[in-house]
C-alpha cells in the first residue's frame, strides 16, 4: 500500500500518523510550503513533493486530501483524472461538488468524505441508542458545540490560515462537521431556520460569523443547534428529551447519562475514549482519527462501505447553505428533497 497525503498542515500530518499507526509505511506527501515538507519529512520519515506531476508519478494506490477547504475540489478532479481512490476531510464550500459526484459515480472510484464524530464511541452510543427507542417517542433534541478559534492552531495567527476567511470560517466549517452526524443518526429534517453572526472580535477573524444557530424542524420533533467559535472552554453538550427518558451527555465525562421517567433515576452507561495528541484539547482523541482512516482502508481493500459518502457529504452542504438562506429571507426553509441514506 502507498498512499498520498495532500497537504501537510496539522491535518495532514495528522493523518500521516494514522496510516502509519494502521501499518502504513509507503507515503508521499505534497505541500507548496517548504517549512510544512521539512516538518513532515523530520517528523514522520516520509518522501516529500512540492509539485503534483511528482506526486503522481509515485503511483499510490490512496489519496487523502487534507487541504483548505477550498481547495478540495480541484485536488478531488486529481484524484479522478489519475483513478485513485481518496478520503477527504469535511466540505464547507460547494464549488462544483456535483460534478465530482458525477464523475467518481461514473469511474466507480471510492470517495470517502471524512465523518469524524461518527467514530466517537459517545456518538455512536447515541445513535444505538435513539435506534432502540428506549427513550420512546422523540421531543426535542439540544445541541451546543463550542470552541474558541485562536485555540486551533495555537501556533499561529488565526488570520494565517482559512478560517479566516468568511466562506471557510471556522463557525461555519463547524457546522457540517456536526450536522454530518446529526443527520445520521436522526435523518435529514423538513424544513430549517437559522441565523449566524460575528458576536464578538477575534484577532485576525474580523471577517466571519463566529456563531451558528440552527432550528431543525423534523415534523414530529425539533431539533437546535448551537455552534460557535468563542467559547473559551471547548465545549460539547447534548440533550435528547423522549417521552420515556432523558438523555444528556457531555464530552467533558466519558459517560452518557439516562433518566428513565417510569422509575425516576438516573443511569450512566460509561464508555472508554483514548488520548489525544500533543496541542490538542484533552476530548479531541486521536482514536476517531485512525478509525475513521481504518474505514477508508477497509472500504478499499473490499471490506465494509464507508459510512459517509459525497452525496451525503453534498446534501449536509444544501442545509447549511438553506440555514443561511433562511437567516436572509426571515423564513423556514423547505429542505424535504436532501434526504439521502449515502
Amino acid at each position: 500500500m502507498k498512499a498520498a497525503v495532500i497537504g501537510l498542515g496539522s491535518m495532514g500530518r495528522r493523518r500521516i500518523r494514522c496510516l502509519q499507526t494502521l501499518g502504513v509505511r509507503e507515503i508521499v506527501g505534497l505541500d507548496l510550503r517548504a517549512d510544512r515538507r521539512a516538518e513532515a519529512e523530520r517528523t514522520y520519515g516520509v518522501r516529500v513533493v512540492e509539485h503534483s506531476p511528482d506526486l503522481w508519478a509515485a503511483r499510490p494506490d490512496c489519496a487523502v486530501i487534507s487541504v483548505p477547504p477550498k481547495q478540495h475540489v480541484p485536488r478531488m478532479w486529481e484524484c479522478v483524472q489519475h483513478r485513485v481512490p481518496f478520503f477527504v476531510e469535511a466540505s464547507v464550500v460547494d464549488d462544483g461538488l456535483a460534478d465530482v459526484i458525477a464523475a467518481v459515480d461514473a469511474a466507480g472510484l471510492l470517495a470517502a468524505p471524512s465523518s469524524t464524530l461518527h467514530f466517537h464511541p459517545a456518538i455512536r452510543a447515541v445513535g444505538e441508542i435513539v435506534r432502540s427507542g428506549r427513550l420512546g417517542r422523540l421531543s426535542n433534541v439540544l445541541l451546543h458545540s463550542g470552541q474558541y478559534l485562536p485555540d486551533w492552531h495555537s501556533y499561529e495567527s488565526v488570520a494565517e490560515f482559512y478560517v479566516s476567511d468568511p466562506s471557510t470560517g471556522g463557525g461555519r466549517e463547524i457546522m457540517p462537521f456536526e450536522l454530518t452526524w446529526l443527520t445520521e443518526v436522526f435523518g435529514f429534517p423538513r424544513r430549517v431556520a437559522g441565523n449566524h453572526r460575528k458576536t464578538i472580535d477575534i484577532p485576525g477573524a474580523e471577517a466571519i460569523d463566529d456563531t451558528y444557530n440552527a432550528l431543525l424542524d423534523y415534523g414530529t420533533f425539533l431539533a437546535s443547534l448551537t455552534v460557535d467559535v468563542v467559547s473559551r472552554n471547548a465545549t460539547r453538550r447534548l440533550t435528547i428529551n423522549g417521552s420515556e427518558a432523558q438523555l444528556a451527555w457531555s464530552w467533558e465525562e466519558p459517560v452518557i447519562r439516562l433518566f428513565d421517567g417510569a422509575d425516576r433515576r438516573w443511569s450512566e452507561l460509561p464508555y472508554r475514549t483514548d488520548t489525544s495528541a500533543a496541542g490538542y484539547n484533552k476530548n479531541i482523541t486521536e482514536s476517531m482519527y485512525v478509525d475513521e482512516v481504518r474505514a477508508f482502508l477497509d472500504a478499499l481493500a473490499g471490506g465494509a462501505a464507508f459510512p459517509n459518502s459525497l452525496r451525503r457529504d453534498h446534501a449536509v452542504l444544501q442545509l447549511l447553505y438553506a440555514l443561511e438562506e433562511s437567516d436572509r429571507s426571515g423564513r423556514f426553509a423547505d429542505v424535504s428533497r436532501l434526504g439521502v441514506s449515502r
